[in-house]
């Protein structure tokens, strides 16, 4: 009998099919779930090789054994061949069974994969669509890319009018300035049917502009024309030809009639649009120091031109970010807002940009939810009317992220990256939802393709300082924000925030060096506060801590990254202790009115959070009835708008301890609160000997997973200060 024969009866062929279907079906399950599961890199990589390594085990097995009804047996034991063909017709079920597995996975795989932000390329093509891609200045002066780059600009602004056209945006679009890519590459990358593209040739007092419209699928020339003007008034210049290319789109791609009443730039002078034109390009890193040097920009282009209206909208966008970065104080730069957008509404009623500034500023912080409602439904239809305004997408996404709607807010960012999937603040955005949603590794990969299209990010740095807090990894914590403050030297909050992790590592004198640069650039910021106070309590110095809370109530710090709830909670922990709770509530209540008013019709976020920070002292002094109705109101208030406290592991902990819930306590300690790592809550020790823990932690479960926090805890700490030393070493 031939060996090719023999192979066939043993069954071999057989085996090895089923082999490699049930491998590859392995295979691809754990290679998806693992990385969702938290497990490491390699976990993967020891699966393909298990995989890899067992095919000589599936050849050499069958060959040796064979499967009957009775059971395995030696293959020279069998009699007849009835055994095999049982075995045979065994095999035919497995191998056709795990292909039907195998197709069902790969099909949900499929499925899930669909709404990932990776696959936004995916997205459906219309062939009402077009990208406009910078025009090429071919006087051989880079002096004169403003002219080029300005009527790009000027194009993109216009034809984003034209109703029933979808144009990429612009940051996408020039994402391929220079590059030599085809037009079928670039539409493909940029989800659009057509690509806009031209020249610019200027010779003496003369301009000559060509444009061209191609088809990307078959590179069909479906319209072109070239111009030639003097060069006298560059803006007449551009609306012009933006009005004749938007008339020459409107009839080749949407069958309509020439397109009217289409808006310029909003500015006749040129070094205004300049001027507005580089700020733009300084706000991209969202660092201080391009924040600061765009605000300067635009208020230059309003010198030069008082009635600028795009730059007015443009710098109430920058105060909303400066106010986010901590650059300017909140209530400041609110007020500024307010200020620019009521001029741009005043000439523009219906300016979307400054309508959506508008919507977001007069209700992010409102006191009734029906309000954030009604606004957010606004901002929906505005984005609706202008899809391809991305500042309108950002206010719906941040209001939402108010009321915890995050996975709406994943959303919308996701619908603004299948228009701009070059925007290196989507992927930014994006990475920062994934990470309230504790998806640490999808908010890696989201935040390293921002800093690939944008390097000068130092907020990304500080984002995947939170995806390694996530994931345990503390030297990598630091490593992060070390990389963000060398990037933007500016930003006091940097060094503050590795201040606070070291002194929650216990690191006082490594923290010291990173507080020093706080405190001598922004000594009432109030990360400052925060340093004092963290610095205090991390040392076992008390009195301080006490002092360091009160200036910062009676300085009446905001509340950003929780500064004034930290100094209510340190003060009501403290008097609990000490009997000191009536004394200490009346202090605070003088000096911030109405901030323990829980029924009351209106209640600032500020004195909201610190109502929380409270009950801690409430549990060791109120009756119990008065503090569970407490409770209940506190979460009737955030359900009220549509928040869920119980969504967080934490605060879920904290509800079920004060209620007496010690068993559910438990369950929620052990699956969600202490599986995590210890770099998720380095203050636990301070919660936990709070009263109201005491029968939780007396379980011995959690008392084993807290020494494994311990444990953790020492090591890194160790890991951390070893990394910091060896910096120090280097630079000597």
């Amino acid at each position: 009998m031939s060996l090719v024969s023999e192979l066939r009866r043993r069954n071999v062929y057989r085996v090895v099919f089923a082999y490699l279907v049930v491998g590859w079906l392995l295979t691809e399950v754990l290679t998806t779930l693992l990385p969702e599961l938290g497990a490491p890199a390699w976990a993967s990589r020891m699966v393909i090789l298990v995989f890899a390594l067992g095919f000589v085990p599936a050849i050499v097995l069958p060959w040796i054994y064979e499967l009957t009804p009775e059971g395995i047996k030696r293959e020279s034991e069998i009699a007849d061949s009835k055994d095999a063909r049982g075995s045979s017709r065994t095999f035919d079920y497995v191998a056709i069974a795990a292909v039907a597995v195998l197709i069902v996975v790969v099909a949900v795989l499929g499925a899930r994969t669909t709404i990932d932000e990776s696959q936004t390329s995916a997205a459906v093509i219309r062939n009402e669509s077009v990208a406009v891609l910078p025009f090429v200045n071919m006087t051989g002066d880079e002096d004169n890319d403003y002219f080029s780059d300005g009527l790009t600009e000027t194009l993109l602004h216009m034809l984003t009018q034209i109703p029933d056209l979808q144009v990429a945006a612009r940051t996408s679009s020039f994402a391929f300035k220079g590059q030599n890519k085809t037009a079928l590459e670039i539409a493909a990358a940029l989800n659009v049917a057509h690509i806009l593209e031209g020249s610019v040739q200027l010779a003496g007092n003369r301009v000559r502009i060509t444009a061209q419209l191609i088809r990307a699928e078959d590179g069909f020339h479906v319209w072109s024309s070239s111009f030639d003007r003097d060069f006298v008034d560059i803006f007449d210049i551009q609306d012009e030809i933006a009005q004749e290319v938007g008339n020459a789109l409107s009839a080749s791609l949407l069958g309509t009639d020439p397109v009217t009443a289409i808006a310029g730039v909003g500015t006749g002078n040129p070094d205004a649009y300049d001027l507005y034109l580089q700020a733009r390009g300084e706000r991209a890193t969202f660092s201080y120091g391009g924040l600061q040097a765009s605000e300067d920009l635009l208020k230059g282009a309003l010198v030069t031109d008082p009635d600028f209206l795009d730059a007015k909208s443009e710098l109430a966008v920058n105060y909303l970010h400066q106010s986010e970065t901590g650059l300017m104080d909140r209530n400041e730069a609110m007020s500024h807002c307010k200020a620019m957008t009521k001029q741009v509404l005043a000439i523009r009623p219906k300016d979307p940009l400054a309508n959506a500034i508008r919507l977001y500023v007069d209700n992010m912080n409102a006191g009734d939810p029906r309000d954030i409602f009604n606004a957010i439904e606004e901002l929906e239809a505005l984005v609706i009317e202008n899809p391809g305004l991305y500042q309108a997408r950002l206010m719906l996404a941040r209001l939402l992220q108010s009321v915890q709607q995050i996975d709406r807010a994943l959303l919308v960012q996701l619908e603004a990256l299948q228009q701009d999937p070059f925007n290196p603040r989507i992927h930014y955005e994006l990475g920062s939802l994934y990470l309230l949603l504790a998806r640490p590794q999808e908010a890696r990969a989201a935040l390293t393709r921002s800093l690939e299209l944008e390097p000068r990010q130092p907020n990304a740095y500080g984002k995947l300082a939170q995806v390694s807090s996530q994931l345990g990894d503390g030297v990598d914590i630091v490593r992060q924000l070390m990389r963000a403050f060398e990037i933007d030297p500016r930003d006091h909050e940097l060094p503050g925030a590795l201040a606070l992790f070291l002194y929650d590592l216990g690191l006082i004198e490594e923290g010291d060096d990173f507080r020093n640069l706080v405190l001598a650039v922004a000594p009432t910021s109030e990360i400052a506060y925060q340093i004092e106070l963290r610095r205090a309590i991390s040392s076992g110095d008390i009195p301080a801590s006490l002092a360091s809370a009160r200036r910062a109530i009676e300085d009446d710090v905001g509340n950003r990254r929780f500064a004034f709830s930290d100094a209510v909670q340190q003060l009501m922990r403290t008097a609990a202790g000490n009997g000191t709770v009536e004394e200490t509530t009346a202090y605070l209540e003088q000096r911030a009115s109405g901030l323990f008013d829980i029924n009351a019709d209106s209640v600032s976020p500020k004195y909201r959070a610190a109502q929380g920070a409270a009950f801690d002292a409430w549990y060791a002094t109120l009756p119990r009835d008065e503090l569970l109705q407490r409770l209940d109101d506190m979460l009737q208030a955030a359900q009220e708008f549509g928040i869920d406290p119980l969504e967080d592991p934490d605060t879920k902990l904290g509800v079920q301890a004060l209620r007496g819930e010690t068993e559910e306590a438990i369950k929620t300690a052990l699956e969600l609160v202490l599986s995590q790592p210890v770099t998720t809550n380095l203050r636990w020790r301070e919660t936990l000997s709070q009263s109201q823990y005491a029968d939780i932690i007396a379980d011995e479960r959690v008392r084993n997973a807290l020494q494994r926090w311990e444990e953790e805890y020492s090591a890194i700490r160790q890991r951390v200060r070893t990394y910091l030393a060896d910096l120090s070493a280097t630079a000597a």
